[in-house]
């Protein structure tokens, strides 16, 4: 028996509908199809993310800029397997849309064509607002990226939280609307102050996906590796482990281990297969 949840696929309409009704968008990432499954096996989960944190906590890579393009699509599509109701995201990896539009959109068709994608994010302000324009009138839908921008970490000396002067503020406002002008459907708003969050979500038509902005956008997201406590890596302050599955893995693997070593796997009864003893019997004499 299938262990899938049933629910009606979400769309852009559903998530705008969530909005209206201030009921809390879910967003998590998923990497490949085990995690598509555990995100699909519940109905509560709107959107998965393919994200570019992949880079670090599947490929252990120092930073999501190392990121390729074709590695995003081989994970994107092994998601896309194993997704059923979510709406599935994948973000552009750093330099699939930065040498120019034209190259922009063919490295968002890929990801739409061969990750099997329904929408793609973008990290960014005013200068991708062409682009994101372009994408969404070929019928490529676009989560836009505000706030603290990973793929830009070494240009901004680090992991800083965005907004907390009254200029920095007023820039992210101006940007999230820009973005939103340009078409994008949703918006995901990383480390701000809770206000700020709160003020970008009461000011725009769409939806708004928190990630360290407080409790008062239209969802969360959240790493799938943070979320169920099998990353070893920095700790975010607004990170919550929902599950240690870590620790459950690695007593898995101290168990596997002590009983092959210790002779009680496989047990001769219950994890071995046999042989008619006279077929045996035979091969025996023949072997001889």
């Amino acid at each position: 028996m299938s262990t899938r949840a049933e629910r009606e696929k979400v769309t852009i309409q559903t998530l705008q509908i969530l909005r209206a009704r201030k009921e809390p968008i879910t967003m998590l990432t998923a990497y490949d199809y085990p995690t598509a499954l555990a995100s699909s096996a519940n109905p509560a989960i709107d959107i998965t993310l393919v994200g570019d944190s992949l880079a670090q906590v599947c490929l252990g890579l120092k930073s999501t800029t190392q990121l390729t393009l074709d590695q995003m699509i081989h994970h994107a599509s092994a998601v896309a397997r194993g997704t059923t109701h979510p709406l599935l995201v994948a973000d552009m990896p750093f330099g699939s849309y930065h040498a120019s539009v034209d190259a922009a959109i063919d490295n968002a068709v890929r990801l739409v064509r061969e990750g099997q994608v329904e929408a793609v994010k973008l990290e960014g302000g005013e200068e991708i607002a062409e682009l994101v324009h372009r994408l969404c009138s070929f019928g490529i839908p676009v989560m836009a990226h505000v706030g603290l921008l990973p793929q830009r970490h070494v240009a901004a000396s680090g992991y800083k939280v965005q907004g907390r002067t009254v200029d920095a503020a007023k820039a992210l406002v101006r940007t999230a609307k820009i973005l939103e002008e340009a078409g994008a459907f949703s918006m995901v708003v990383e480390a701000v102050p809770k206000q700020l969050g709160q003020f970008i979500t009461d000011n725009l038509r769409i939806p708004t996906i928190g990630i360290g902005a407080g409790p008062a956008t239209s969802g969360q997201v959240l790493v799938w590796d943070d979320a169920m406590g099998t990353w070893n890596g920095h700790k975010a302050k607004f990170v919550r482990r929902f599950a240690n599955l870590q620790s459950v893995r690695d007593d898995g693997v101290r168990a596997y281990a002590q009983a092959v070593k210790d002779g009680s796997f496989p047990d001769p009864q219950r994890e071995s297969y046999t042989i008619d003893q006279d077929e045996w019997a035979r091969f025996l004499e023949e072997m001889n």
